[in-house]
């Protein structure tokens, strides 16, 4: 038997460790891998529209956090093309669709276009954010995430459209912002229904002022295939977790489903894991309803976080989604802003 030399043998053993830990997909460590493929099952439909003066079409865009026992969804109504924004609040997901509507019109937030919330603690000044889009990036404040009545009246992220945003956005729409915070900055993504991801960043000591001019985080020359609703989250707690994000995309049969890619900072690079309609991180493809199949389109959501904070933390040992479907008989020939958006949610049953 040929004996190392110490130093060698201990080189040697660190090597090894150290391949373990960045020979992975994506530069995420063995810590929590994550699969290549997805497999998932749907709930039927949790959250429906109310039986009320509203009369509403739809409801989308769920965001969610469990917070002191209770969980708190922020979601778009949707009628005739108008859109605004409502608040819930349950202790179990059996008795979600039994729970009030606060419409959030009601609130500072005022009437007019406000649709796609994003909620999050923001621990440094003690504050509950919502992120939504008014025609810009808006955000409320509430130092009481069950209080609806609470937040504050619109202000913006940005004076106007940024530059970037207007030289690429053609006929499509700015919309889906979506902010996340790592120790040192917060990034805002957003989409141009026209194939870009845009990220800007300001530090977190400014939040949320300071936002610089945005950068193409990806782009895609089919608009479809990087199309809106994109979503960024913290894997785990260790910083060699690294991060997921998936966006929403257009199928060839005109359904939504959803993208993802891993990377081991907000800032990229970013690295395909499902990524492909043959191959997607959720669709209605690789989805087992409980009941009916009552959706052909997973559409913008949520994570379960395990956490509620501006980290957007989640658990990569099983993923759950709070998604927008609709029934395509019930969404035949229906105009867009009235198509019938219902809100269930998705469980991974397939882990690495």
């Amino acid at each position: 038997m040929v004996r190392l030399p110490l130093f060698l043998l201990l080189a040697s053993l660190w090597l090894g460790a150290f391949s373990a830990v960045v020979n992975m997909p994506g530069g995420l460590s063995r810590r929590h891998p994550l699969p290549s493929s997805f497999e998932w099952t749907s709930t039927d439909i949790l959250i429906a529209p109310k039986d009320d003066s509203r009369k509403l079409a739809g409801v989308k865009d769920p965001s969610v956090v469990y917070f002191e026992g209770q969980w708190h969804i922020f979601a778009t109504t949707a009628k005739g093309g108008s859109w605004n924004l409502f608040y819930t609040n349950f202790t179990d997901w059996s008795i979600a669709n039994d729970a009030e509507f606060f419409y959030l019109d009601q609130s500072p937030i005022g009437r007019g276009y406000r649709a796609a919330p994003q909620v999050f603690y923001f621990e440094p000044q003690k504050l509950w954010y919502l992120v939504y889009q008014n025609g810009n990036a808006a955000y409320s404040t509430n130092p009481d995430i069950s209080n609806p009545a609470g937040w504050t009246a619109p202000k913006t992220f940005y004076s106007g459209m940024p530059k970037i945003v207007e030289e690429n956005i053609g006929k499509g729409n700015w919309l889906d912002m979506w902010v996340i915070c790592d120790s040192e900055n917060c990034h805002l993504f957003s989409s141009d229904d026209n194939g870009q991801l845009y990220r800007s960043q300001t530090p977190v000591s400014d939040f949320p002022e300071g936002f610089d001019e945005p950068v193409i985080a990806l782009q895609d020359s089919n608009r479809f295939r990087l199309f809106e609703g994109s979503n960024v989250y913290k894997l785990g707690d260790k910083e060699e977790d690294g991060y997921l994000l998936i966006v929403e995309a257009i199928g060839a049969d005109g359904r939504r489903w959803f993208r993802s890619w891993t990377m081991s900072a907000i800032e990229g690079p970013y690295t395909p894991l499902a990524a492909e309609e043959e191959n997607p991180f959720a669709r209605s493809n690789n989805v087992a309803f409980e009941g009916k199949a009552w959706s052909k389109d997973i559409s913008h959501g949520e994570m379960i976080r395990s956490g509620y904070d501006q980290y957007l933390k989640v658990n990569p040992a099983k993923f759950q989604y709070l998604y927008q479907g609709q029934d395509p008989e019930d969404g035949a020939g229906v105009p867009y802003g009235d198509l019938p958006w219902r809100i269930a949610l998705l469980t991974q049953t397939n882990t690495a």
